[in-house]
């Protein structure tokens, strides 16, 4: 099988009616989501016109993130998983209703719309957590890799769709009518997780009752280099390197504020990302989950860096899609990589670290990236940015043996909690 290119592994599909339903409903919520993403950004710009606002987007989402996706950690190892996904369904709901609402009243306050950006956010990071156990929890072990490769198309999907569909909705009618497409996503989301099973965390009693988490979801974390070590090299490509708010910097010096460029260059990262994911199968059978993580963390800065520098759109285009296919390669190696090291008893509160890195990283970097291009220049901070990335993935790589030496196990493994199997995996790792 060495050297094979193998596609995309449907098998999760195929045999578990849980993980469709899952699936479904994450896909929609995904497609939704990048709508409003296009249509948030456009409206800040149209209301500030600067890099400064537009890079606020992140701050408004990403202070919301660290403080709810923690929360929704301890919350998701106390209740039922599922209740948690449900609730907070509800609350984007709301949240993508009230976008809506304001769009159709004309509003001008660009903190309103900031404000319920970060309502919006603040329900999705408060079930993250929990939503990031369901596949380990619904699918063999052998598969949970080829499920979250699954999810990442789906989610490349919407980042390929969704701008395009932003772009006609919003020139055919106006935001509010995008903001109105994500309640309907987020609709669709919600029955699909009214299908799901229950999903007590482990130790809870068999009633559903609340349980007291046992101390330790941080403590695992930073025990385990393999954990810690992965959740750094992602943090260190997305606060250093994030370039979404300098879209529309880039579009106006350099191709005259074309919204389909706008476009295009979201897409470009989504085409690159989808056909990454279309032949994940490689990328899931390969066991260096470590190296194969840190490798495409760097081939993104790379990417980046080489985006601040080109002059023309297709080159421009080529270096984003590039990094989209790296992004891709890293979120799933790192996704299974956690799933797999972390007990259930601890996945909710490690899959809050998880969420508030992966997520509130890319947004607090797209604020580091319009505050040092307000200052300097958008082809400075991307550049340096990348450069800059690249250097703290290495110092990563350099320091961290065992995450250079992770093997994804061939088989269904159940991790144990700390205590027991930190010391092994430092010394076996």
């Amino acid at each position: 099988m060495r050297g094979r290119v193998r596609f995309l592994d449907t098998r999760p599909l195929r045999g578990s009616q849980p993980f469709r339903d899952l699936w479904i409903g994450t896909s929609a919520s995904q497609l939704g989501g990048q709508i409003a993403n296009v249509a948030v950004l456009a409206q800040v710009w149209d209301l500030t016109g600067s890099p400064v606002g537009t890079g606020a987007i992140g701050l408004a989402t990403g202070l919301p993130m660290v403080l709810f996706g923690l929360l929704g950690g301890t919350l998701a190892d106390t209740v039922d998983r599922r209740t948690v996904v449900r609730a907070t369904t509800v609350g984007q709901l709301l949240a993508a209703a009230g976008l809506c609402a304001q769009a159709l009243a004309g509003n001008r306050n660009v903190l309103l719309l900031l404000a319920l950006v970060a309502m919006g956010t603040a329900c999705g990071a408060l079930g993250a957590p929990a939503r990031r156990t369901f596949p380990v929890r619904l699918l063999p072990g052998d598969q949970v890799a080829a499920g979250l490769a699954l999810t990442n198309v789906s989610f490349q999907a919407a980042m390929l769709a969704g701008p395009a569909m932003a772009g006609l909705i919003i020139a055919h009618w106006d935001f509010s009518a995008a903001y109105a497409a994500q309640a309907v996503a987020m609709a669709v989301s919600m029955l699909a997780m009214i299908r799901l099973p229950a999903m007590r965390p482990e130790g809870a009693d068999a009633a559903g009752g609340r349980r007291r988490p046992e101390r330790g979801g941080w403590r695992i974390v930073l025990r385990r280099p393999t954990l810690w070590g992965s959740m750094a090299t992602d943090l260190s490509a997305t606060l250093l390197a994030m370039p979404i708010s300098l879209f529309p910097l880039v579009n106006e010096i350099r191709f005259e504020g074309n919204p389909q460029t706008l476009g295009l260059f979201l897409s470009a990262v989504a085409v690159g990302g989808i056909t990454a994911g279309l032949l994940s199968g490689t990328v899931t059978g390969w066991r260096r989950g470590g190296l194969v993580q840190l490798s495409a963390a760097g081939v993104w800065g790379l990417a980046l860096a080489c985006f601040g520098l080109a002059g023309s759109l297709w080159l421009a285009l080529g270096c984003l899609a590039v990094a989209g296919a790296a992004d891709t390669v890293s979120v799933v190696t790192r996704s299974a990589l956690v799933q797999l090291e972390t007990p259930d008893a601890y996945r909710g509160r490690v899959s809050s670290v998880e969420h508030v890195i992966g997520v509130a990283g890319p947004e607090l970097g797209n604020f580091r990236g319009g505050l040092l291009a307000s200052a300097t220049s958008a082809s400075f901070s991307l550049v340096a940015g990348g450069l800059s990335a690249i250097l703290a993935i290495a110092a990563v790589a350099a320091t961290n043996a065992p995450l250079r030496a992770y093997r994804t196990p061939s088989a269904a493994v159940k991790p144990t909690a700390p205590g027991v199997a930190d010391a092994a995996a430092t010394a076996g790792q």
